[in-house]
């Protein structure tokens, strides 16, 4: 198969699909892998690297483009849509509940669509999207904390506090990897921090890890409406996967948040769980409305592009390996986790939940795999 690996276009994206290892690896199983020029020299990974594990380097996208098998970090940016074509497998992070139009592009490409964020592992796990909301989640306290100092607009606080005076206040909306790892640098800094989770034995879980240094609450109306408004610092860290994220956070709460007050909203791939929320950049990371600083960067993890890279091809690589050493159909019927990552196909939506968000019919990915 011939895998081609683009420099990504997202602003300020500097992760890439695969590193010079990873190369060498999909050269050592018999494909040709052909790397866009200057696709992660900004992280220390040069042309010759490439070239020295065997990739071939190619000095357009359309090279790139036109290989069987795509592996990249973001969803194909504007520019890259016209450079899709039918049967080509896209493996990277897509996002589509948040997306029609770029879904409605997709579909007419009739590209093989395969979603990093709804891959599963064998207990029901999201193995492609951990290694990111790790990253994301200890990246947020950080980035929030940077919120609320004045020169951004934010009220002031320090989260952790000095002697005499208390440390910020900080809620954390989900206990999932992203909520786990932000308490775990929140409780670091010294903040006050309190974790809301729907899960009974998540919270159980949460309490045995964090003790005493974590307060957790049931995650309902009430206790987001108490938390949001006493807070310094909201993350979101919501998560349904394949659909968009639930709305937590009411512009009205937000309003009665206090000025400059500042939220962070990991969720925003997903659409966000703030009514305020909206996506932002690196280039121009944060907003203030009602008052609230707000964070929606879309690809935080790029921030920190060496680490989310070598935490995201260590788990990319083997089912990349997968899809390009049996193809597409083999590799699925055999892997039912790797199934679920199947998000469009032959035209047709394949996810379920996608599909029920966007208003499509579902075609099931056993039978949209035989027509390919």
């Amino acid at each position: 198969m011939r895998i081609g690996i683009p420099k990504e276009i997202k602003d300020h994206e500097f992760r890439v699909g695969v590193t010079p290892q990873g190369v060498t690896a999909l050269r050592a199983a018999g494909h040709d892998v052909v790397v866009e020029t200057g696709a992660a020299s900004a992280i220390g990974f040069s042309d010759a690297l490439y070239a020295e594990a065997g990739a071939l380097i190619a000095t357009t996208p359309q090279e790139i483009w036109a290989c069987d098998m795509v592996i990249k970090v973001k969803e194909p940016q504007p520019a890259e849509v016209p450079l899709l074509h039918e049967g080509l497998i896209l493996f990277c992070y897509l996002h589509l509940a948040a997306a029609r139009e770029l879904t409605e592009q997709l579909l007419r490409s009739k590209v093989i669509g395969i979603a990093y964020e709804t891959v599963l592992d064998a207990q029901g796990g999201l193995p492609l999207l951990t290694p990111m909301s790790a990253v994301a989640g200890r990246l947020s306290v950080q980035m929030g904390a940077w919120a609320l100092t004045m020169v951004n607009g934010g009220r002031g606080v320090l989260l952790s506090g000095v002697p005499g005076v208390a440390p910020g206040k900080v809620a954390i909306l989900g206990g999932g990897v992203v909520g786990s790892n932000a308490a775990r640098i929140a409780i670091g800094m010294g903040a006050d921090v309190t974790l809301l989770e729907k899960n009974p034995a998540r919270l159980r879980a949460l309490e045995e890890q964090f003790g005493a240094n974590l307060k957790t609450r049931h995650s309902d109306s009430a206790a987001i409406e108490q938390c949001v408004r006493g807070s310094d610092l909201v993350i979101g860290a919501v998560l349904v996967p394949g659909k968009h994220a639930p709305r937590l956070i009411s512009r009205e709460l937000v309003r009665s948040m206090r000025p400059g007050s500042a939220i962070v909203d990991i969720a925003i791939d997903q659409g966000g769980c703030a009514e305020t929320s909206r996506p932002t950049t690196h280039s121009n990371p944060i907003y203030v409305e009602e008052g609230v600083v707000h964070y929606c960067v879309a690809n935080l993890p790029a921030a920190t592009a060496l680490t989310s890279t070598e935490a995201l091809t260590h788990a990319t690589l083997p089912y990349a390996l997968a899809l390009a050493n049996q193809g597409v159909a083999r590799a699925m019927l055999e892997d039912a986790g790797l199934r679920g990552g199947l998000n469009l196909c032959a035209g047709r939506i394949t996810h379920g939940s996608l599909a029920e968000d966007l208003g499509y019919p579902a075609l099931a990915p056993e039978h949209a795999l035989a027509e390919i």
